[in-house]
């Protein structure tokens, strides 16, 4: 969470809070509210700034509510994307999957990501063999505001790593292999990443 607070924070984007698992009967929305108030996330029912919406998803609590609260956030803040050009978007996370090797969760930002696009996430490059939507089905490209899993690097990403479009797959390697080299270099002189 503190992560994730610190990544809208560093985008100076606005941050909307959606307090899930109401429905569990250990359920303290009240304490979630106080931490999130001590990191300066002061909710608005407490004169604050920050949109709160206590909801389950499994039993659709609130549903509604957070998506009425996003698009007002949107229409607020004039927020609009640009699906052409090339794809711009953030790793939300990442893993080591047995069968499909490297696969990174991107919450694409800008553009339109194609399978069969030269990427660079980080240290980690390729070119897009797959992309997995929301729903596990296979699409051919993905546009602004859209999660989507990418399979086809050569390393994992980090959570919080930019993916960009490459001109070309040697761009996407060179850029790729020179930020891997900066993380040995600072990992051997004792930095953190």
């Amino acid at each position: 969470t503190l992560e994730a607070i610190n990544h809208a924070r560093a985008a100076e984007v606005p941050i909307v809070v959606a307090i899930n698992k109401i429905d569990k009967s250990n359920a303290d929305p009240q304490r979630v509210m106080n931490e999130l108030a001590t990191n300066d996330l002061i909710p608005e029912a407490w004169g604050g700034e920050t949109i709160m919406v206590e909801m389950s998803a499994q039993q659709n609590l609130g549903v509604d509510d957070l998506i009425e609260q996003l698009i007002v956030v949107a229409e607020l803040e004039e927020l609009t994307a640009n699906p052409t050009g090339r794809a711009k978007g953030i790793v939300l996370e990442a893993n080591l999957d047995q069968g499909r090797g490297p696969v990174a969760t991107v919450l694409i930002d800008k553009g339109t990501l194609k399978v069969g696009d030269p990427i660079v996430a980080g240290p980690a490059f390729g070119t897009v063999r797959a992309l997995i939507d929301d729903k596990a089905r296979q699409i051919n490209e993905a546009g602004p505001s859209t999660p989507v899993q990418i399979l086809g690097l050569s390393t994992v990403p980090a959570a919080g790593d930019e993916m960009r479009v490459a001109p070309d797959l040697k761009t996407a390697r060179t850029v790729g292999e020179a930020r891997e080299q900066r993380l040995k270099e600072k990992a051997q002189r004792g930095d953190a990443r």
